[in-house]
């Protein structure tokens, strides 16, 4: 996944034997209201603060959460939406996403 955003970008790795499957679940519960591509292995979600690439394909057994925002109180927006939404598809699984910032 390469950044398509300038600004602050924060991620998450987050273990499970069904990246692909909250992957999908993810990025279907946003298309409804924001501008979402899916593809089997990867998935990008257009917030109005920013940008949340997803990738199913890039460590096996993972699921790779990245966010990008212009400023951090936006940044930390989007690791709350997406991580809540996340741990709520997998709360059978007791998911949890930890972020962190890399630029």
């Amino acid at each position: 996944m390469s950044p398509t955003l300038t600004g602050l970008t924060s991620e998450a790795r987050v273990p499970t034997n069904m990246p692909r499957r909250y992957l999908g679940q993810l990025c279907k519960h946003f298309q409804h209201k924001l501008p979402v591509t899916l593809d089997e292995w990867r998935g990008r979600i257009e917030f109005p603060a920013g940008a949340c690439e997803l990738d199913a394909a890039a460590v096996g057994g993972t699921l790779l959460m990245r966010v990008t925002a212009q400023d951090q109180d936006a940044l930390a927006r989007l690791e709350d939406v997406v991580g809540r939404h996340f741990e709520r598809f997998a709360f059978r699984d007791e998911l949890k996403v930890q972020w962190t910032r890399t630029v």
